[in-house]
Formats: structure tokens, sequence, C-alpha cells
């Protein structure tokens, strides 16, 4: 006879959610509509407040909809910045609980990139191109600054990302530099690093301005394959 599992019994405010969520997909609401005040959703479903607010808690936790004190809950629009924070928490626990999931982040990083940079030479407008040279300039700029070589060093990935036009990239690129942000610390801090990696940059910059997708790709590849290389050398330093 095969085993058959109990159905878990869910609580009240799951049930609340759900029904929430529903009504929110049929297009009851629309993002920037206002949900029903708690005592409405009480007689409507017949709980406690308890359960109210546990659902809207839940339905805040995923950016379904935002919650402000002494306000009715508010129908939000998720962005794709709010969709991978959510994640955020979670890979930076994996990262430090599992030391292999560093390898398979960058790895992750590597096929991302590569694949934005030539997107990227195949897409850009001369007011992309603009964009990236400014993003550049800024980078450039903050060569011998430690604290703001690194987020001007993000920028100019998340505008690479901003020209492939789908609004996830950004996101994934920088949710990815605060993933590795430990490893990049270090390895700016290696000697020679700074020039390195603006040399780099000039090298991409250039193949996306020229409108070559496969020198954009290799200008990549080497650039996080040689910061890969120079991150080795420093742990076997330690």
């Amino acid at each position: 006879m095969v085993a058959v599992a109990p159905i878990a019994r869910r609580k009240l405010f799951q049930e609340v959610r759900d029904r929430l969520l529903e009504r929110i997909r049929a297009g009851e609401f629309q993002p920037g509509d206002q949900l029903p005040s708690e005592r409405d959703l009480m007689q409507a479903y017949q709980v406690g407040r308890p359960a109210v607010r546990e659902a809207l808690q839940a339905l805040e936790r995923d950016s379904i909809v935002s919650v402000t004190h002494g306000e009715r809950a508010r129908v939000t629009l998720p962005t794709a910045e709010k969709i991978i924070d959510q994640v955020a928490g979670s890979a930076s626990h994996l990262l430090h609980a599992e030391p292999g999931s560093l390898d398979h982040l960058k790895d992750a990083r590597m096929f991302l990139e590569t694949g934005l940079a030539r997107r990227a030479a195949e897409r850009a407008t001369p007011e992309a191109v603009a964009r990236l040279r400014e993003r550049f300039a800024a980078h450039e700029l903050a060569r011998q600054k430690l604290d703001e070589f690194l987020p001007r060093d993000m920028e100019f990935h998340r505008e690479i990302a901003a020209i492939a036009g789908n609004p996830i990239f950004p996101a994934l690129v920088e949710a990815m530099f605060g993933w590795l942000s430990a490893y990049y610390v270090q390895l700016v801090r290696l000697e020679g690093a700074e020039d390195l990696t603006i040399a780099e940059h000039r090298r991409i910059l250039a193949a996306i301005a020229a409108g070559d997708p496969d020198a954009a790709a290799a200008a990549m590849r080497d650039h996080i394959s040689r910061g890969n290389a120079l991150y080795r050398k420093y742990e076997r330093s330690r």
C-alpha cells in the first residue's frame, strides 16, 4: 500500500492571502489601488485582525502590496530590483555557508555579462554610447578613491546591461556586484588592479562604440577572467 501524506492544515492568514491575491490577479485591484480596510476584510472573510495583518504582511514581503501605518494597504507593481532583492539574503547566506558557490556565481556572471556586452554592441545607439562614455569617465576619475571606485565600476557594468534593453539585466548585474562585494574589495586592493580594470573597461567601451559584438564579448570575457586570475593570486598569497 502506498503511503499517503496527510493534508497540511493551513493557517487562516494563508487563506486570506490567497483570496486577496486572486482578486488582485483578476484585476479587481490595479497597481496603485487601495485594498479594503482591515475591518472590511475581517468582515468579508470572517476572520480576526491578526489573520488579516499577517496576510497583508505576506503580500508585502512578495512586493505585491505596500503597507503604511495608518493607511489601507495599496497594490504595487513589483520591479525587477525588488524581485531580485528578495533572493539577496538567501544568496549571501549560500555564499558564506557553501564556499564552492562563489565559483558558481562567478561562472554565472561570466555567462551573463559576456552576453550583455555582445547585445550592447548590437543595440547601442549614439546616445547610449555617450552615456557609457560618461560612466567610464566617472570611473576613471575615481581611480585613486576605493570608496568611489567600486560604485563607479558597478555603474559602468550596469549601463552596459541597460543598453541591452531588458530591465531585469541591470538589476541582476547590480545584485551580483552586491553578492560579490567582499571579493571585489579584495581584488581592487591588489597592486595595479585599478589600472587594469580601467584599461579593460576602455577596451569594452571601444568595442561597444564600434558596434563589434564579437570584440565586445571577448573584451568582457578577458576582463572577468583576468579579474578571477588576480583573485586566485591574492588567495594564494594570504
